[in-house]
């Protein structure tokens, strides 16, 4: 059978957990790019000791906003404020539902006057574009896919890598033949690579500085080569898809928020504009955390470390919602640090025939597009975690949680518990499973030492 659209498919299956829980995808996938060019723990140390070139090319959905009205349609969705904002600058743009829940975030390039680009997971896009069309925007609007959501031939209007680590300027400044652009935290450039015109954004990642690059598709390969020798002499390594969708465990940044759009009659419109294939009805729930109801899953600006970045100096979807819970947030974003006896006890049941934990993989143990595993004290669910893995740099499983104000002292010790249950869902990239429980300690966000100090002030940086 059919289904019109997302409302049409929710509502012949009767609940959007159900759907979400039973989907046959995996984990959010980055495609193309090998899984490792060398080994993944020496690609996870290289972004801490010396340098690496990320391929982001494939992964992420772009979509350029163009018109006389652009900026306008985004602040009147965005919680951040635009005071400022002007062309070559960018910033992490969140955008709500009308009870100031999270829809999602993407980094939000201002390329030119009247001309953005979203980039990240593709809700925020599809809200946008849904607002564009139907609002009255004197704007336009064109989706460039990421390569999982593409047949044949993968053509993209740019190529975009990322290089970084505590070498990195001194790559840059080697293929520019310059010294390396002195920029603020998100704000951009344009250098000169191997005879092409690249923009640069000033960025992070796991605290380390660094730059995003970009510029159009067919120059991609040359660029890259150019920065890979040049990199050769200060230990620069291409990191592969395992170790990339790792590194968010030292930075703090949790990639997965539920897009809150599956509930309320305010947003039904937007559920039947949405295909029923596409990335919200297709998308996987995954982890030991249980709820029927949907709205249990969703996050606000407050719980994910997006705080500061609210401001209530413009008119915006969910302003009214967010005040409310601006004056008291109940929850808060920590990194949770398991127990090294309790996973090495988990793993050691993968030499059981029977009554096995759910399987670790390395580095991210990531299964599902959403994530959501129960986080307990005292016998009581106190939060979910949302994001799990190991980090060679900390040498520990890490995992990015979201937890009730009074178990957030660092320090704290609280249960993490991990698989599903009844023994798992139907889910491929679920086998049967009995859950385990590991003990946790409550740690900073950002877990990486040097994120925590040398991060520009905002969400990456350590939670006051």
């Amino acid at each position: 059978m059919s289904h019109k659209n997302l409302e049409d498919l929710i509502q012949s299956i009767g609940n959007p957990v159900k759907m979400l829980r039973n989907s046959q995808t995996g984990p959010y996938v980055y495609p193309v790019v090998l899984p490792e060019y060398s080994n993944w723990r020496d690609e996870q140390r290289a972004w801490q000791q010396t340098c690496v070139l990320f391929n982001q090319s494939y992964h992420m959905t772009d979509m350029y906003v163009e018109g006389p009205d652009a900026l306008k349609l985004l602040s009147d969705l965005g919680v951040n404020s635009f005071q400022g904002f002007v062309p070559d600058k960018a910033k992490q743009f969140v955008a709500c539902n009308y009870d100031g829940y999270v829809i999602g975030d993407v980094v939000l390039f201002y390329l030119d006057k009247n001309l953005f680009n979203l980039v990240g997971r593709p809700s925020i896009h599809s809200w946008v574009q849904y607002h564009c069309e139907k609002g009255g925007y004197n704007a336009k609007v064109e989706r460039d896919e990421r390569a999982a959501a593409r047949s044949g031939p993968i053509v993209r209007k740019v190529y975009r890598y990322q290089v970084q680590g505590p070498n990195a300027m001194k790559v840059i400044a080697k293929v520019t033949g310059k010294p390396a652009p002195d920029l603020k935290f998100f704000n951009m450039t344009t250098i000169t690579i191997a005879g092409r015109q690249v923009r640069a954004l000033r960025h992070g990642m796991a605290g380390q500085p660094g730059l995003e690059i970009f510029g159009p598709w067919e120059e991609g390969e040359a660029v890259k080569a150019a920065i890979f020798e040049a990199g050769q002499e200060f230990g620069l390594r291409l990191v592969g898809a395992r170790a990339y969708s790792s590194n968010t465990l030292e930075s703090g940044w949790i990639p997965s928020p539920m897009p809150a759009i599956y509930s309320g009659e305010k947003m039904k419109p937007f559920r039947q504009w949405l295909p029923a294939n596409g990335y919200e009805a297709i998308a996987s729930l995954g982890g030991s955390f249980y709820s029927d109801n949907i709205e249990d899953y969703y996050l606000t600006p407050y719980d994910i470390g997006y705080g500061p970045i609210v401001k209530f100096d413009h008119d915006f979807i969910g302003r009214a919602a967010l005040e409310k819970i601006a004056a008291n947030p109940k929850r808060k974003k920590v990194t949770l640090a398991l127990n090294d006896e309790d996973v090495t006890r988990a793993l050691g049941t993968m030499f059981q025939k029977k009554d096995r934990a759910k399987y670790f993989d390395f580095p991210s143990a990531v299964y599902s597009t959403l994530p959501y595993d129960k986080v307990m004290k005292d016998g009581k669910t106190v939060g979910i975690s949302t994001w799990c893995g190991y980090s060679s740099n900390e040498g520990k499983m890490l995992t990015l949680a979201i937890l009730n104000k009074e178990v957030t002292e660092p320090g704290t010790e609280v249960t993490f518990v991990w698989g599903e249950e009844g023994g798992g869902s139907s889910k491929p990239t679920v086998e049967r499973h009995v859950q385990t429980q590991i003990r946790a300690i409550v740690s900073p966000v950002p877990y990486a030492e040097v994120a925590r100090k040398e991060y520009a002030p905002g969400w990456r940086t350590a939670q006051k």
